[in-house]
């Protein structure tokens, strides 16, 4: 509950402490006057844009700050105790305006971003402004109506999570779907250059394996003759081969070994080298058997050598690293084809979370039927008592799949007869200007019951409206403030009368500066304040005693 409200430097304001009760208070004061003011200065406590021009013409900064006793309001309070800003059972808003156009907002003293006192705004204060019957012929704000009545926030959350949900999944799909004509081409450029890569079939090392042959057989003249003089001077030389000359020192070694047997060792070292040698020769010559030129053989690896460094050039790599490269594009066809199965596997994603989006929507529109019903029947009661005796009032609610929202499938349409015979036709288009108003004022007001919100403001929600239908209105209202704190702006005295306390605004001008007032009313000021209402600067003793009959407190 709003207990208390100061402003200093605000608009044509220079400074007002005001204390509020429980119950409906009226508000009331001449044309012009600034009935609006004190609403517009809690509305910049509440988050709402700030203006450097709403700072009084002889001041520099403008202050405005809110108390609220939240004894009423356990949401509230859970919102100050998880964002670790709590004060006891009361809660204090605080905003300022420089002159430079920069705001601040506190909360309990504390400095806070504008969304948090946005947010804690909402769960202390509802608005009615004195447009918002016109508001009410958006199909948008129908449905906020019927939401705000039905009070099923746990299927709206659910159908906005769902709904989520699909658009994440639809923004991957997207981006993959973007990408597949390019990973199309890319995969057709894969499977041309793999094709040709598997028809060539290089192995691992192959490379280095037949540049290696090539280059041993492309010098096979020269490694023959090489072999030849190696074993010419191991074994074949006439005139002292290596193999001869160790013979003819083995043999000097044995005579020697005669005379001294410790020559042994000598004799034993020169019978291994000539072994040593014998080895060697007989791998030359093994070797040089196998140097015998086969031209098909050595054309066959000049032409894999050829086409490895031709295909190595066009790959743009080294031809040691075509093997490699071979296996990178094997692997990178594998992933496209499996970006392929994701893309599958998120359509079917899409499939799963949109079948259940719909079935949350669905919930969604039951409970906008039943309490569509609920609704219907209140507000038809009370534009019969609003002097539209013959009025009827229905609310279509309209389901259609193809049409996904946050908030649900349903199309929202209010519809309305006033007349007896005439059929429920778009409230937009048979409804006359005092008409909308009254049909409008009673949704707001059987709605305002079925919130929680502590504290409500209706400003000026009864123009249009007049006469007894005007005494109705002021009945409504103080019904509404027996639950619920409620401020009421007027210019009717049948729903002023109505307040459990009245408070009156004044503009006066003083040396050039105009500055606004707002007191609270005793019983008796109340009743010439009424009659001011009734009968304008003329007042009479009739009008006092019709502003008498109106008092009812």
């Amino acid at each position: 509950m709003l207990c208390q409200l100061s402003i200093n430097n605000f608009a044509i304001v220079r400074f007002l402490e005001l204390d509020f009760k429980a119950g409906m208070t009226s508000i009331t004061g001449e044309t012009g006057a600034g009935k609006s003011i004190a609403i517009d200065a809690l509305g910049l406590c509440l988050g709402n844009r700030a203006d450097a021009n709403a700072i009084r013409p002889d001041a520099t900064k403008a202050e405005v700050s809110a108390r609220f006793l939240l004894n009423d309001t356990p949401q509230a309070k859970r919102w100050l105790e998880d964002n670790d800003l709590d004060l006891d059972d009361e809660c204090i808003l605080r905003r300022t305006i420089s002159s430079d156009g920069r705001s601040r907002a506190y909360i309990n003293g504390n400095p806070v971003p504008l969304a948090q006192i946005k947010s804690l705004g909402q769960l202390l204060i509802g608005i009615h402004g004195q447009h918002a019957h016109h508001a009410m012929l958006k199909s948008e704000h129908q449905l906020t109506l019927l939401d705000s009545y039905a009070n099923h926030k746990m299927l709206l959350d659910s159908v906005n999570s769902s709904y989520h949900r699909c658009k994440t999944i639809e923004k991957q799909l997207h981006q993959l779907e973007l990408s597949q004509q390019e990973r199309l081409a890319r995969k057709q450029l894969l499977q041309y250059q793999i094709e040709e890569l598997n028809e060539f079939a290089i192995n691992e090392g192959e490379f280095e394996s037949i540049e290696a042959e090539h280059k041993k057989l492309a010098n096979s003249t020269a490694l023959i003759e090489l072999c030849r003089n190696q074993l010419h001077i191991l074994q074949d030389n006439d005139e002292g081969s290596v193999e001869s000359l160790l013979n003819s020192s083995i043999g000097q070694g044995q005579d020697l070994e005669s005379y001294d047997p410790a020559f042994g060792n000598v004799v034993n070292m020169l019978n291994d080298a000539l072994i040593q040698v014998q080895e060697s020769t007989s791998e030359i010559e093994r070797y040089l058997d196998g140097l015998e030129l086969d031209p098909e053989y050595f054309a066959h690896l000049e032409q894999r050598l050829s086409k490895t460094m031709q295909l190595a050039r066009k790959h743009q790599v080294s031809a040691s690293e075509l093997y490699q490269h071979h296996q990178s594009l094997l692997e990178e066809l594998e992933d496209l084809g499996s970006d392929d199965d994701k893309l599958d596997d998120i359509k079917e994603q899409l499939k799963a979370n949109r079948e259940a989006y719909l079935v949350h929507a669905r919930k969604l529109s039951q409970s906008r039927n039943r309490y569509a019903k609920e609704l219907d029947k209140q507000v038809t009661q009370s534009i019969h008592e609003l002097n539209m005796p013959k009025g009827k009032f229905n609310i279509a609610v309209n389901f259609n799949e193809s049409v996904v929202t946050p908030t649900g499938c349903d199309n929202i349409e209010f519809l309305v007869s006033t007349n007896p015979g005439q059929p429920l036709q778009p409230i937009a288009k048979v409804a006359s200007g005092g008409e909308l108003s009254r049909i409008g004022l009673g949704i707001q007001v059987i709605t305002a019951k079925k919130v929680s919100t502590p504290t409500l403001i209706f400003d000026e929600v009864d123009v249009g409206i007049s006469g007894p239908t005007a005494a109705v209105v002021g009945r409504m209202l103080r019904s509404l403030g027996e639950s619920t704190q409620v401020f009421c702006v007027t210019h009717l005295p049948q729903v002023a009368g109505n307040g459990h306390q009245h408070m009156f605004v004044n503009k006066s001008s003083k040396a050039g500066k105009t500055e606004t007032s707002m007191v609270a009313l005793n019983k008796t000021q109340r009743i010439e304040e009424l009659a001011r209402l009734l009968g304008g600067d003329t007042i009479t003793s009739n009008t006092l005693a019709n502003a008498k009959e109106l008092l009812l407190s």
